[in-house]
This record gives C-alpha cells, structure tokens and sequence, in this order.
C-alpha cells in the first residue's frame, strides 16, 4: 500500500536499513551534597523536624533552630527585664513554649516572625504575672517615682513625703490610668525598660510612641493625687 502511494505520486522510496544504534554510556552528574542544618532556612528545619520520625534527628532539627534564635531573643528579653539573669530565664520559657506550640506554626510567616509574637505576649503576661509586685515599691521607691508626676501639683513634694506607699501606688495606677497606660507606666518606672522598646514592645503606633502614654499617665495621676488631696483621701490610706 504504501508503495502503491509513493509511486502514484511521483515519490520515490528508498529502503533504508536500519543503522545500529551504538548506546554511549553517559557520565555520572556531580554528586549533589545535602545542605547542612546550618544552611537550612528556619521554615526548612521546622518541616524537617515535623516530618522525621528518628528522635535524634529530631533533635538535631529543633536544637539548631533554637541555638540559631537564641541569642536575638535572649537580647531582647534583656532590654525588657535590664537584668542577665531574669532575660535568660524568660528566653528559656519562651522556647519551651514555642516547642511546646511548635506544630501549630503553619508556615505563613518567617519563624523568627512567629516567634517573637510567643516572646512578646510572654513577656507581656510576665508582666502581668508580676504587676502587683512591680507597682507594691517600697515607699521610698513610690515617693520618687511619684514626685516626678506632677510637677506643677502644689505641695506635691510634702504630701508624697506624707503618703508614698505600696498600696497608694497600686491605687492610684488602678484608678487613673487605663491599662496601656498602666502597662507603659509600669514597664517604663518599675522595670526600668526604655521608652522605644515599650514601643516597639506593645506595637504602640501612635506618632509619639510610650512617651505619649507616659504624658497622658502623670497629667491624670497629677489631676487624681490632687483630687484626693483636697478630700483627704490620702490620709485614710
């Protein structure tokens, strides 16, 4: 049939004999070598870590993240306590959490992302944890953090030296200020951590960052400690 066709149309047909096809063995590719934990990404060590089921691997996984990420979180607890020792143990509870919550990271944002959110809200509930300690001051600490509230309160000075105490400070926080203000305040006066890291630390996106909330705190500490001054609250305290 086919010769039928070629020769209809004026096409002449050679037969061809097949050539030998000669195999050429090829040469091996470079031998790829896997990356080293210290080149793999955060995310990559989290999906590792996830999908190995050889504890000792798992191990070397979580180990590297966290040795990796140690030291910027223990800095930043640093700056937020201002004392070695309370920074390490927070950082120690912030990665025993973050292991603890470690399948719940889902890969949407960088870890390091990821982590600094368990580090602020754990600092933050620290804080929380431990407000009535940081506003109960001995009374010479609660005179001098509030004679400087109010500068321009009359007699401010002599009445402070009269009524400075643990449960004077706890009240007038409670009752003037509201609570990122109460928060600023105290990380500010009783933790001795700077304005621009409580700013950085509440995500306070106001132009003027802590230092408006600190404004705001002793202009309404300064109007309360004279209200109760003219009722002579403060001698019932």
């Amino acid at each position: 049939m086919i010769d039928a066709l070629t020769t209809s149309y004026g096409i002449r047909c050679r037969r061809r004999t097949p050539k030998a096809v000669s195999v050429v063995a090829e040469k091996p590719g470079a031998i790829i070598e896997p990356m080293s934990l210290e080149q793999l990404p955060d995310e990559e060590l989290v999906a590792r870590y996830r999908s190995t089921a050889g504890v000792g691997e798992r191990e070397q996984y979580i180990n590297e993240l966290f040795r990796r990420n140690y030291a910027r979180v223990a800095r930043w607890c640093l700056r937020f306590t201002a004392d070695h020792e309370s920074a390490a143990d927070l950082a120690q509870e912030i990665f025993a959490k973050a292991y603890q919550n470690l399948t719940s990271f889902q890969g949407q944002s960088k870890f390091s992302t990821w982590l600094f959110v368990i580090a602020r809200n754990h600092c933050l509930n620290a804080v929380r944890a431990n407000a009535r300690q940081a506003t109960e001051l001995k009374a010479a600490d609660g005179e001098e953090i509030l004679l400087g509230i109010a500068d321009s309160a009359p007699n401010q000075h002599s009445m402070m030296e009269r009524t400075a105490s643990a449960e004077l400070v706890r009240k007038l926080l409670a009752e003037a200020l509201d609570e990122t203000e109460k928060m600023v305040f105290t990380l500010h006066y009783g933790e001795d951590v700077p304005l621009d890291a409580i700013t950085r630390l509440l995500r306070l996106e106001n132009q003027s960052g802590a230092k408006a909330y600190i404004v705001s705190a002793k202009r309404k500490l300064a109007r309360l400690v004279q209200q109760w001054k003219a009722r002579g609250q403060y001698k019932r305290i």
